[in-house]
């Protein structure tokens, strides 16, 4: 468990700032799991932070089984354990759901991403995804579009199911301070201006004009 015990794969020799502790991952966990609940489009797989959460889970169970029996203490630390159970899998649902609602989207944009750029889904979450479109398609095929005209026997899917809304509004708290801002205006009336982020405060805007932030880790979705 020590090498995901380590921020970004690092050695353990590396300067102590730099390990992540249980606490941290934890920390990381739900940082993620917000921002993937608020955000209207499927954000970058974690699978890494995921696989460390697990073998945390694991770790802390095989804890719990040696505590002495009647300890006052483990039902709290089972208790914590199951809050994380929770959170954990509270996150990889809402992937799912916005992989079977986007998945023609969320497949293509995988398939453009350039080389080097992270992966929108995990080899589990792709295999899905790929089968989730496989189905769909056949399902449509067999229970309507064989029985449509020849010229209306086939389907775009890009174009079938809806894209993530980029211009709905979120709550997000500033975690690092962000300098000129570009926002577009709501209305005709209205025009672009530029705005500064402090750090700590909270504000509602369109996820379009902030989607750079929370990849970048700058902001978190609340």
């Amino acid at each position: 468990m020590s090498d995901c015990l380590s921020e970004d794969g690092i050695n353990q020799e590396e300067a102590e700032d730099d390990v992540l502790t249980p606490a941290k991952l934890i920390s990381k966990l739900e940082e993620a799991w917000l921002n993937e609940k608020f955000s209207p489009e499927l954000l970058e797989n974690r699978s890494e932070m995921v696989e460390c959460v697990m073998e945390q889970l694991t770790h802390m169970e095989s804890n719990l089984q040696r505590v002495k029996a009647g300890d006052a203490m483990a039902s709290v630390h089972r208790m914590e354990v199951d809050r994380i159970r929770f959170v954990l899998s509270s996150y990889l649902r809402s992937r799912l759901q916005k992989i079977e609602k986007f998945f023609p989207h969320v497949l293509e944009k995988e398939k453009s991403r350039a080389d080097g750029q992270p992966s929108l889904l995990s080899p589990e979450e792709f295999a899905f995804a790929k089968e989730y479109y496989a189905n769909t398609e056949s399902y449509l095929k067999t229970v309507a579009l064989k029985r449509m005209p020849a010229n209306l026997q086939t389907v775009d899917m890009l174009k079938a199911v809806p894209e993530p809304c980029l211009d709905s509004f979120v709550f997000l708290r500033v975690k690092e301070r962000q300098e000129n801002i570009f926002v577009e205006p709501e209305t005709d009336d209205q025009r672009e201006y530029v705005v500064d982020l402090e750090e700590g405060s909270q504000h509602l805007m369109r996820y379009r004009t902030i989607a750079p932030l929370v990849s970048s880790g700058a902001v978190q979705l609340i």
